[in-house]
């Protein structure tokens, strides 16, 4: 029950703190200014819902994804890390991550629609870093128990789940939150997603080299 209490915390935490409701909340803002209210609200639930799919196929196919281009999950679990590593970085010093601005900037004057695809849902929202740890966790869970298989899936419906309802409230979230305030809870963030990120890279190590941890090859 501890392990996994454990690995629910983890989960949550892990596959929110990346998916970034805030960052892509203040994104959402910056791509509908000029959109009445209405399609502001169309944008946000299509965004969210090509979002959870995207999230979902990788959460339960993940694994098979992997195999079939023979990418063994150790070596996806310590790239994955350094991915995570990367991103936490760039909050941490108050940075939108490479992989999130190129796309934002490259999209930003088209329709509703394509908004609300890219760059909102992909890679705004579900971008790399929530797709490798859903993967991880997901590979992880199988080997626990069937409750720990769910919590995954549960997890990331929750982080699109609440990043949809501060795009509903974006109004409101942006007056209350000053660029101060963003960037305290950001570098916080940042400093759990790395933490995440090194611990991702040190189970990834001792599976593909076991005899680092006094284990047999």
């Amino acid at each position: 029950m501890a392990d996994l209490l454990s690995f629910a915390l983890l989960t949550f935490s892990s596959i929110i703190i990346v998916v970034n409701p805030l960052a892509a909340t203040l994104i959402f803002v910056s791509l509908t200014g000029t959109m009445d209210q209405a399609t502001k609200l169309k944008v946000a639930r299509d965004a969210s819902q090509f979002a959870l799919i995207i999230l979902l196929i990788f959460t339960i196919a993940g694994g098979w994804i992997l195999q079939l281009f023979g990418i063994s999950i150790e070596a996806f679990r310590i790239a994955g890390g350094l991915l995570l590593f990367g991103i936490g970085m760039d909050m941490v010093y108050a940075k939108t991550s490479r992989t999130k601005m190129t796309a934002t900037e490259k999209y930003e004057g088209q329709d509703a629609d394509d908004i609300a695809v890219m760059p909102l849902a992909i890679p705004m929202i579900t971008g790399p870093g929530a797709i490798t740890s859903a993967i991880v966790l997901m590979n992880e869970a199988m080997g626990m128990s069937v409750a720990a298989i769910a919590v995954v899936p549960l997890a990331a419906g929750a982080a699109i789940g609440i990043t949809y309802y501060m795009m509903q409230n974006a109004d409101v979230i942006v007056r209350r939150i000053g660029q101060r305030e963003y960037r305290a809870v950001n570098r916080l963030m940042g400093m759990l997603l790395i933490a995440i990120a090194i611990q991702f890279i040190l189970i990834g190590i001792r599976a593909a080299f076991p005899i680092l941890t006094g284990g047999t090859a």
